[in-house]
């Protein structure tokens, strides 16, 4: 299977796939103890939003959208709701076990001993400041933790654990930090209060980026030597997107794929400003390992590979968990309220409740960032995960 998936991906497939096998184990397997060797990764530290919490929503107490998080179906993959906004596992918890490392604990998770690191990360997040949007009438929810916020956390966290500055200079250089994905929420709150046109919210991009920036170079200065900065997925691909914006009857802005071309594109757009942006970070910081880690790319290289990848060809735009219509998702009966129904196989669905995705797609977009030459550059990717 991965091999026929690599057949895309050129040389830089082959060269990733240099990094042990062992990752395709934990990549297809469920949720693993972290085998003995010793990875060049002794810790996890995460910020982001929904893609990447483990937990810290949870224990803040989810509203709105999140609702439902705290109880079945959400975690049902796992036999238990975890915080996570999918059945199962995301790509943290995939990068995490391809380390070696047991599963990042969440920040506010205050019985856990962050062995393997921490996740700051909080569903809903913003990386601009409630403050910021509000100025321009975009309404985050009142729990959001914004992306300064958790690096607040981040720096409370190294002040209660850290003896002295050598000592923790010493735990962050052996540490991988995940700025991101972060930005997503600053434009889904926009687009979906139907607030903003996605010209005006154009306007909105580099600040984002400043904001995204602001946290990478500040976790340099505090002593960060390996960082991954993920983009955005392709929402016009999502869901909740196409429900909202596909105009019955017209197929206009309608791609080969069934996405919307116009919100796809805006999602481009902050890709490559955030791209241009990395690269100015790694040249005024050379000896720090920056990888740009192409979310949607791996997103549509699994919708093109969705039935070698043992995904049902027939709903890859429709939720698993949701109240029905042409995508299964319904902004006023979210997955887990009363009248949502789940699919029968989550493993073989890409989306989870219309906004989030599927453990399986979770995995599959990890492999795909890790082993196919989606995050960049290869060779650094493939230096972080030498076990």
């Amino acid at each position: 299977m991965v091999a026929t998936a690599c057949n895309g991906g050129g040389l830089l497939c082959y060269k990733v796939l240099s990094v042990s096998m062992m990752l395709i184990l934990l990549l297809r397997s469920g949720l693993v103890e972290p085998a003995a060797a010793a990875c060049s990764v002794d810790a996890i530290y995460s910020f982001g939003d929904s893609i990447a919490d483990t937990g810290n929503l949870l224990r803040e107490g989810p509203v709105g959208f999140f609702a439902s998080i705290g109880s079945y179906p959400y975690g049902q993959t796992l036999r238990k709701p975890t915080g996570r906004c999918s059945d199962g596992l995301l790509i943290i918890d995939y990068f995490a076990m391809a380390l070696n490392l047991s599963l990042v604990s969440p920040y506010l998770d205050k019985g856990a001993d962050f062995a393997s690191g921490v996740n700051f990360a909080v569903a809903g997040a913003t990386a601009l400041d409630r403050s910021v949007l509000l100025l321009s009438g975009v309404m985050a929810p009142p729990a959001s933790v914004p992306l300064s916020s958790q690096l607040d956390w981040f720096k409370s966290h190294l002040n209660a654990t850290c003896p002295s500055q050598e000592d923790c200079t010493k735990k962050l250089a052996g540490a991988l930090f995940l700025v991101g994905e972060i930005g997503g929420n600053d434009y889904n709150y926009g687009f979906l209060q139907g607030t903003r046109s996605i010209q005006a919210m154009k306007a909105y991009v580099p600040q984002v980026i400043n904001a995204i920036m602001d946290v990478a170079k500040e976790v340099i200065e505090l002593g960060a030597t390996q960082i991954i900065i993920p983009g955005n997925f392709p929402i016009g691909c999502s869901p909740s997107y196409l429900s909202l914006f596909s105009v019955s009857g017209s197929g206009d802005d309608l791609d080969n794929r069934g996405c919307l071309k116009s919100y796809n594109a805006f999602a481009q757009h902050h890709n490559e400003q955030l791209q241009a942006a990395i690269d100015g970070l790694r040249k005024a910081n050379t000896d720090v390992t920056i990888v740009y880690a192409d979310y949607y790319g791996a997103f549509m290289h699994l919708l093109d590979h969705a039935s070698l990848l043992g995904f049902d060809q027939g709903a890859l735009l429709h939720a698993c968990c949701g109240a029905g219509g042409a995508y299964n998702f319904n902004m006023n009966m979210m997955c887990g309220a009363p009248g949502t129904s789940t699919c029968a196989d989550p493993a073989r669905r890409v989306s989870w409740d219309g906004i989030h995705l599927t453990q399986q797609a979770y995995r599959a977009i990890a492999l795909s960032l890790l082993m196919e030459g989606f995050a960049q550059p290869a060779d650094a990717v493939q230096e972080i995960w030498s076990c």
